[in-house]
């Protein structure tokens, strides 16, 4: 069972539960190795020891940990451990694109379009790896705190082997290609329909389909024509419309046939949205409106039955389990295969209906409480209970859920079950509280290892037996409060340790070797000195052990002679490896300008030394070039067939050495250049101008050799 705190792979740390579905429930966590924030996708524990739910799991982790693209939720990790199986991903900050529609009731069409470009491109790098996601719809959509987009949950996708894969998922059926519906084949093509209806709800903030029955939904899909987008928004531009129905085509072979080809369309659409250029591909027999067999309507309602009694199986088995969340960054809705839930003699489809008539009678068995608690018709005695409820309405506070009623004859005290609330968020845990039926009462206390207001303690055991009004202290974080770290580089560690210590910061002292700090002195430290740190922060110190034993020091032999740099090296035990000669501006001729290894290099005895003596300043060095009497002529046609005469360059004239002779901007030509004083005998001149073509601009370059000239 997955806690928070708990440590999983030796390098994940469990902080809080950002998110739950169906089979799995998705966790914030810090990696240690990484020292970043990710997301643990887990599944389960009633799942764990059931195979066809791990195989299901390792399925998609498979599917997705070959996918790296910035608009794809990136997994980074899969892992077993202590039947804990797990899923590390990347953490987006961010909500769904359901709940960003819901918050706006539409969008407009370039944000639509821009959205949709993203999740194309996404959608792409899965196919473009044999990848078919086969669930796309808003809830598997994230946009972050920065505006990116996303595609999360590759639940239900696979590796396509071939061109088509047969498919029995129905996948979310408000999204779902006639195709899927139909228990038919899936492709890269089921993914575009997908992301038609998807960019359908952006613009109208509906879905283009809907119905009382999931069957329904799925009938429509297969039969009915799509409705344009502008019957509902009529401002929304006709290639925009275009796009979303030719996305939406019944057949397959109508739609898009690929995902850079819808890409290229959205393109479009943002520099041309009034244009017709959307090609409706040629009709076929596919592409009619046709009749669903008997054969076929039987198979969508069997689906659909698995799919009801599935999701609610599922919802009722998280209803109390799931903490209450501001944001729900990860929403997985599971699906649901064939092949895994029919065998050959249709045992696991009366399993399903076994299970939704269970669920049935649950649900009208907590209607029927409700209904007796609220007109009376049920009392405690029904129940087998004493409970004096006229002393329960006078205090105000109904039975929480949870509570368990006193044994027969017995006291009537009401009591609950403390629940787990560590690493919540303090308003969270006292709603949670106060829903049980106890009273929250808040400590703050200084904390480094949880986030300021979440829960740290609580003073009651969690699954402990109290009576309801009960109160629990919840013991919260209060943060750290910051302080500067005090510089102590060349301290003494003596000197260095009091300095830290009095500040309320530990110490963590580590040595080495230095042969340019005093043994005992610090070297360096971490945090550096003035850096913010929490209250009792380890500062590293790193200490000077000094020169290390037997070392030599390489003194500064340059500007000495010959003679000296000789005896040094043979006093030293070095070995005279070579003595160059080379001219130089700086050291005058006779005397050591160069050395193998920089003054104060710690050296072993026996390291080959190399040395150079001056021949002093190099008569060719005081050579200086011009460039006069010379004319920069404007782009050609040659080098730049797409260059408008008139129009404004960017001319720089800059010499091999890097000095910048000439920087401009000039429409007239040709442009006169008188220069003196050159040291380097070559240059280059680059003409920078701006083409457009069709709207779009692009800025072009021409580049030019030229030779100066001795002055």
């Amino acid at each position: 069972m997955v806690k928070i705190g708990m440590m999983i792979g030796d390098r994940y740390e469990i902080l809080e539960k950002i998110g739950t579905g169906g089979m799995s429930d998705v966790y914030k966590a810090k990696c240690h190795k990484l020292n970043r924030y990710v997301a643990v996708k887990v599944l389960k524990q009633e799942f764990s020891e059931n195979e066809n739910f791990v195989s299901k799991f390792r399925i998609e982790a498979q599917a997705a940990a070959s996918l790296m693209h910035p608009n794809i939720v990136n997994v980074y990790d899969v892992g077993a451990e202590n039947d804990i199986y797990y899923i590390v991903m990347e953490l987006v900050e961010g909500i769904t694109l359901k709940k960003y529609i819901e918050r706006k009731a539409r969008l407009s069409y370039k944000e639509a379009v821009s959205i949709a470009i993203q999740v194309s491109m996404g959608i792409e790098a899965a196919h473009n790896n044999h990848i078919i996601h086969r669930d796309i719809k808003p809830q598997n959509i994230i946009i972050s705190r920065e505006g990116k987009v996303k595609v999360t949950d590759f639940g239900i996708a696979k590796a396509a082997t071939s061109n088509t894969i047969t498919s029995n998922v129905m996948g979310s059926v408000h999204y779902t290609s006639p195709e899927q519906a139909r228990g038919g084949y899936s492709d890269e093509k089921s993914d575009i329909y997908s992301l038609g209806v998807t960019l359908f709800e952006m613009l109208t903030g509906r879905v283009p389909f809907n119905g009382e029955t999931t069957v329904a939904i799925a009938i429509k899909h297969i039969q009915e024509e799509m409705v344009s987008p502008k019957e509902f928004v009529p401002e929304i531009p006709g290639s925009v419309e275009a796009i979303v129905l030719k996305c939406c085509q019944k057949s397959p072979d109508r739609r898009y046939q690929n995902m850079a080809e819808v890409i290229a369309d959205l393109k479009q659409s943002l520099i041309s949205p009034d244009e017709d250029f959307v090609v409706a591909r040629d009709m076929d027999e596919e592409a009619s409106t046709r009749t669903i067999s008997e054969e076929e309507m039987a198979q969508i309602k069997r689906k659909a039955r698995r799919q009801d009694a599935y999701e609610e199986q599922m919802r009722l088995s998280s209803q109390y389990t799931r903490p209450p969340q501001e944001e729900e960054y990860y929403e997985d809705e599971e699906y649901y295969e064939e092949d895994e839930y029919d065998g050959g003699d249709g045992r696991m489809e009366k399993v399903t209906v076994v299970l939704a008539i269970l669920a049935g009678v649950v649900i009208c068995a907590i209607i029927l409480v409700l209904v007796g608690r609220i007109f009376g018709v049920m009392n405690r005695d029904d129940i087998g209970s004493k409970i004096d409820t006229s002393a329960e309405e006078s205090s105000g506070v109904m039975q929480p859920e949870g509570t368990t009623p006193p044994p027969e004859g017995g006291s009537s005290v009401l009591t609950v079950h403390m629940v787990d609330v560590l690493g919540w968020d303090v308003e969270d845990a006292k709603k949670e509280m106060v829903r049980i039926g106890l009273v929250p009462e808040v400590t703050a206390v200084e904390s480094d290892t949880y986030e300021k207001n979440k829960v740290i303690s609580t003073d009651i055991a969690v699954g402990a037996e109290v009576e309801v009004n009960s109160t629990v202290v919840l013991t919260v974080s209060a943060g750290t409060e910051a302080k500067n770290v005090p510089e102590v580089t060349g301290l003494t560690y003596e000197e260095a340790y009091s300095k830290i210590t009095a500040e309320g910061f530990l110490v963590n002292r580590l040595e080495s070797y230095s042969a340019a700090v005093e043994k005992g002195r610090v070297i360096n430290q971490n945090p550096l000195g003035g850096e913010p740190a929490a209250s009792g922060a380890t500062v590293t110190l790193s200490v000077s052990l000094g020169l290390e034993d037997g070392k030599v020091l390489m003194p500064n032999l340059i500007g000495g002679d010959q003679l000296e740099a000789e005896e040094w090296i043979h006093e030293k035990g070095m070995i005279l490896q070579s003595i160059g000669e080379e001219y130089s501006d700086t050291i005058a001729e006779g005397l050591v300008c160069y050395q193998n290894f920089s003054a104060g290099t710690p050296l072993d005895p026996g390291t080959p030394i190399v040395f150079k003596i001056s021949l002093g300043r190099d008569p060719a060095a005081g050579i200086t070039y011009k460039c006069t009497n010379v004319s920069i002529e404007a782009p050609t046609i040659s080098e730049a067939p797409d260059y408008s005469s008139g129009s404004d360059v960017h001319v720089t004239l800059v010499t091999d050495a890097g000095k910048v002779l000439m920087d401009v901007t000039t429409s007239s030509f040709p442009l006169p250049v008188n220069v003196y004083g050159i040291t380097s005998q070559w240059g280059t001149i680059t003409l920078t101008y701006t083409s457009t073509v069709n709207g779009v601009s692009e800025s072009k370059s021409v580049q030019r050799r030229i030779e100066f000239v001795p002055e």
